[in-house]
């Protein structure tokens, strides 16, 4: 008899024991009914927007947005699988080959890429001062870490605009820009500061016989002042420059849109930095932007395949998108759809080798 109570009593609590857990379970993937979305500060008013109206529209909370920085966000995206790790990284610039390692190497196998549209990088000033004209050589000249003198490489001595040329104002190096972690900051090295840096004939010829030297020359940018990081958040460069009109700011084509009665974007090699030129491919530093979708959370976080179609549905992200309102380049109608199949097929990433 006591045999007999004492399993009872066992199974009773093997059971409680069971229930106490599945629904701890449960509480766990309850506590994540929303989307969960880091990365891009240009990016984000986009994905904010979208966002916005999608928990306004659909039976789905509204997805929180976080902007990150490119880089941090992806190394969030990449850190895990599961409710405490985010469902989707916005990218101003494409995902690395590095960054997907880093995915795999903690569980993240599949990929999803969605690219959005385009994106012009925009050195800007205030309209209180008149808009800068300047070649990508000239912003080299100015902001790279070593300039080439005499045959060699030395610190750069430049300290105003007119010290590069003549023909410039005698105004004081000052660009304020992203930090280091910004996808905004890899594109303007690898468009502008690469773009000005190989009109050097020497340099350039070391793309082929030393691609080290080459990358330390053409990417490193000064450290001495005359490049101030300025945070992720691009409208606090855009308030600075407002109170400083001689300084000049690194920022997305959709902060110069959106504060146009107050800055101005800068003339880059003779080219006005506007919607057409920037879709059209004639302005030098313009880029495309992504997000990307852990497919290990799709049917497992509620509405992420529905998020993916209303960001890339034509009222969204077409050509009359409401996107385009908020600065977005769209893609053209062919290769949006394209997109956006290949994203609801689960289609995963491969990069080239």
């Amino acid at each position: 008899m006591v045999a007999a109570k004492s399993t009872i009593f066992t199974a009773a609590f093997v059971v409680a024991i069971s229930l106490a857990l599945w629904l701890g379970a449960s509480k766990v993937a309850e506590a994540r009914d929303e989307i969960r979305v880091v990365g891009s500060s240009t990016v984000f008013p986009f994905s904010t927007a979208v966002a916005e109206e999608f928990g306004q529209t659909t039976d789905y909370k509204t997805p929180v947005i976080e902007a990150t920085g490119t880089g941090g966000g992806l190394k969030l995206f990449c850190a895990g699988v599961g409710v405490s790790h985010p469902d989707i990284a916005n990218a101003s610039r494409r995902i690395k080959a590095s960054e997907v390692r880093n995915c795999a190497k903690n569980g993240v196998l599949e990929i999803i890429e969605v690219k959005i549209g385009f994106d012009g990088i925009i050195l800007a000033n205030s309209k209180a001062a008149p808009m800068a004209q300047l070649t990508l050589r000239q912003v080299w000249l100015a902001l790279a870490k070593q300039v080439p003198a005499a045959g060699q490489m030395i610190d750069n001595p430049y300290q105003s605009w007119a010290d590069i040329d003549a023909n410039l104002p005698a105004v004081r190096i000052e660009v304020l820009g992203p930090p280091p972690t910004s996808g905004t900051r890899d594109a303007f090295v690898e468009l502008a500061m690469e773009g000005g840096c190989k009109t050097f004939a020497e340099i350039k010829a070391l793309k082929k016989s030393d691609k080290a030297a080459y990358k330390a020359a053409c990417h490193a940018i000064r450290e001495d002042g005359a490049y101030v990081e300025a945070g992720e958040n691009d409208n606090l460069i855009v308030q600075k420059l407002v109170t400083n009109p001689k300084a000049l700011g690194i920022f997305g084509f959709s902060f110069l849109e959106q504060n146009r009665d107050r800055i101005q974007g800068s003339i880059i090699d003779g080219v006005v930095p506007e919607f057409d030129t920037i879709s059209g491919g004639a302005y030098p530093v313009s880029r495309s932007m992504y997000f990307y979708v852990k497919s290990a959370h799709t049917g497992v976080i509620p509405g992420i395949e529905e998020f993916i179609a209303a960001f890339m549905d034509e009222e969204a992200s077409g050509t009359y998108g409401y996107l385009t309102d908020k600065g977005l380049i769209p893609l053209s109608d062919a290769e949006r759809e394209a997109v956006l199949a290949a994203a609801l097929a689960l289609t995963p990433l491969i990069l080239p080798n």
